[in-house]
């Protein structure tokens, strides 16, 4: 008998749009489990991939690695999963475990590192594969569709939150969409005050934020009542990072958490003086989705998603470009 083939949405480069194909189900080699997705959260990263923003992706490529899913197979070697376990594929895949990064806790700066999604294949499929090393189990107080954000909204945006320094009281958000919604849920529970910062004229976002407990939202233009101790901007726009240093109080960091960025353009250097800091945020360790799945859990953090059927993930990634989301867009494959 062949292999069982699967439904996959498919980009091969040609075109910044994905196709439903039918491919062959990927098969776990050693150290791997074989998943049957049952979720797929629809990242802007995805849209990097897609548009051809991030450079020389695996193709053809199924993207996707905010996934849920149950253990099928196991290949050889498994000892951390069985089959029947619910788990979360994040976009860390695998690392080299031997470079300087990898050995002093740096896994997320590995030169060697793959990320599923992109160059490995994901989740925009019925089945995946997956290092079974960087792998997280559910908490099974979490639906798929509701757990499938925190795989990477959650985890960067927990990454970017502890970049920002343990001190920070006032914090401002940079692009209120999937990851600053889980992450203000957070932020509120630990006794910070959230600034949330949209689109010109997104009133939608600015209320949405009020609701889950920012102290005040507005335009990304405007000022905020008060100085912030730091600013996270998710949205891929350049023209924030002087925005926000000129809102951020002395001593205060701008962290940029997103994996692509317009070019950021020239500012005085007042904007930087009194020891403020710009910073990026690379990717996350095993240890950052560790750590923030159990705080998320505690909270706990509640994801708001639209459901898409996994033919409409052109849909919903235009969705995603456009602005069209409140919270994070999801696949299912039922």
């Amino acid at each position: 008998m062949g292999n069982p083939s699967m439904r996959a949405m498919v980009f091969d480069g040609s075109e910044p749009l994905l196709h439903l194909r039918q491919i062959p189900r990927p098969r776990p080699g050693p150290g791997q489990v074989q998943l049957r997705v049952s979720a797929c959260a629809v990242c802007r990263t995805d849209l990097h991939v897609i548009d051809r923003e991030l450079p020389d992706p695996k193709l053809p490529l199924v993207p996707g690695h905010e996934i849920v899913g149950v253990v099928e197979r196991l290949g050889d070697g498994v000892t951390r999963f069985r089959s029947g376990d619910r788990i979360g594929v994040p976009w860390l895949g695998w690392t080299c475990g031997q470079c300087r990064y990898c050995r002093r806790g740096q896994e997320n700066l590995c030169p060697a590192a793959r990320f599923n999604g992109y160059t490995l294949d994901g989740g925009y499929a019925e089945y995946a594969v997956a290092d079974e090393r960087y792998c997280f189990p559910i908490a099974a107080d979490y639906g798929d569709a509701a757990a499938a954000p925190l795989l990477c909204a959650g985890l960067i945006g927990y990454r970017a939150y502890r970049m920002a320094g343990p001190d920070v009281q006032r914090l401002g958000l940079y692009g209120f969409g999937a990851a600053a919604h889980i992450l203000t849920q957070l932020a509120v529970y630990q006794g910070k005050k959230i600034f949330a910062f949209a689109r010109p004229g997104d009133i939608e976002s600015q209320q949405f934020a009020l609701r889950l407990g920012a102290v005040w939202a507005g335009d990304c233009d405007a000022a905020p009542p008060q100085p912030l101790d730091a600013a996270i901007i998710f949205a891929p726009v350049g023209d924030l990072v002087p925005k926000a240093l000129t809102q951020i109080a002395p001593g205060g960091s701008v962290v940029c958490a997103g994996i692509h960025m317009s070019d950021i353009p020239s500012f005085p250097y007042r904007l930087l003086w009194e020891e403020r800091i710009v910073r990026s945020v690379a990717n996350l360790t095993r240890e950052d989705g560790e750590a923030f799945l159990a705080v998320a859990a505690q909270v706990p953090v509640c994801t708001e998603v639209q459901i898409f059927a996994l033919a409409q993930a052109n849909e919903a990634l235009d969705c995603l470009r456009k602005g069209r989301l409140q919270g994070a867009a999801v696949l299912t494959m039922a």
